[in-house]
């Protein structure tokens, strides 16, 4: 860095007189990330909450972090409008469910009741293309953008969805689809090698009974 940085002068102007880059919600807050998000998460927060914030906001209302089909269905019961399917990118717990896994459940379960988007694990155009083939109606692409706006600004951006947008036509082309309304199930081969193993209800009797 240092070597990188002798012949260009301006960079150590820049350093030496702007203010440092700091978290814009911490700015007043004090403390680490890691006490704010301690301090916003509450663990007593359950259904009768989501009823109430349901009662209060009129407009659509959209779940994120949803892992199981039994929470699927019961927020679809308390009116919302829409779910997330996510493990926040397995930073917190990286043997959470895989959403890619849970779509195919989760839609059958409730996609004729509300609309079902996906998160975690889209790293191409052909994943956004595998998750709509088996029924999302929406993906988030994490941190792509962000990639792409450190590197280049709004121009880096603009290059990111570039590159998805030519995956997204690539991969169509694959599947000799010419529209979204063709694709289905039949287009997708889950792997299974990366799921974790289920054990046989019968042989956890049994290891309990020992």
């Amino acid at each position: 860095t240092i070597i990188n940085a002798i012949p260009r002068p301006w960079w150590w102007y820049d350093f030496l007189t702007t203010p440092k880059l700091e978290f814009a919600s911490l700015s007043s807050t004090g403390g680490t990330v890691g006490d704010l998000l301690n301090a916003a998460m509450d663990p007593s927060i359950n259904y009768d909450d989501l009823k109430i914030i349901r009662e209060m906001w009129p407009g659509k209302l959209v779940i994120k972090g949803v892992q199981n089909v039994d929470d699927a269905r019961t927020l679809v019961d308390h009116g919302v409008d829409g779910i997330v399917l996510s493990n926040h990118g397995g930073r917190q717990l990286d043997r959470a469910p895989i959403p890619f896994h849970l779509l195919p459940s989760v839609v059958r379960e409730v996609g004729h009741h509300t609309e079902v988007a996906i998160d975690t694990g889209i790293m191409n155009g052909a994943d956004i293309i595998a998750a709509y083939a088996l029924g999302a109606k929406f993906t988030l692409i994490g941190r792509a953008y962000l990639y792409g706006l450190m590197a280049g600004g709004r121009a880096g951006v603009d290059r990111t969805i570039q590159i998805l947008t030519d995956q997204l036509v690539r991969t169509m082309k694959l599947l000799q689809v010419t529209s979204l309304a063709e694709l289905g199930p039949q287009h997708v081969t889950q792997l299974t090698r990366l799921q974790p193993l289920r054990r046989d209800p019968e042989s956890v009797r049994e290891d309990t009974d020992a």
